[in-house]
């Protein structure tokens, strides 16, 4: 098994995407590029902290390539605001890669110059890359968000759109039901 680190904005929407890929065992919401130990997310959401909302995935890569992993993360968040998905605004909210080997940063800035090269995007990409730092797990009811609240206001606006999205772009990649 591997890990990858990203932050796309609010960690309830990344870990629904990634929660439903093959290969994919465990995502977990976190914190994570700060200065303060164990912040809440109270503090997070202050953005004082230095911390990203962020997921950590644990992954096969016999079943998963990190290539893929990122192509998903390119493909279902804006990575060209600067601090910003949406309507959430803050260094919090930041498109960050946190990388856990060398292998991993190299691949993420080919990607992206390769993104940039072909201007995917209408503006440049923003995405910080950075090495992993302490991941501090957030507090349990940010965990299986989605899954268990996915009726909500906020679930069924913002989320349910990334998971069609998802559905539509990488059927191939999801796990059968």
């Amino acid at each position: 098994m591997e890990t990858a680190t990203f932050g796309m904005g609010c960690f309830w929407c990344s870990e629904a995407v990634f929660q439903d890929l093959k290969g994919v065992y465990k995502v977990e919401s976190g914190y994570e590029g700060g200065h303060t130990k164990n912040p809440s997310y109270k503090e997070v959401c202050t953005g004082t902290t230095g911390h990203a909302e962020v997921i950590q995935v644990t992954y096969n890569p016999k079943e998963i390539s990190y290539e893929t992993l990122l192509e998903i993360f390119w493909k279902l968040h804006d990575p060209t605001t600067l601090n910003r998905q949406g309507a959430d605004v803050g260094t919090q909210y930041r498109s960050v890669i946190f990388y856990h080997t060398p292998e991993q940063k190299a691949v993420a800035e080919n990607f992206m110059q390769e993104l940039n090269r072909q201007q995917v995007f209408p503006n440049p990409i923003v995405t910080q890359i950075a090495p992993a730092a302490t991941f501090y797990k957030a507090e349990n009811y940010h965990q299986d968000y989605y899954k268990l609240h996915g009726q909500e206001p906020y679930c069924q606006y913002v989320i349910k759109p990334k998971m069609e999205k998802l559905e539509k772009v990488f059927k191939e990649k999801l796990k059968a039901d």
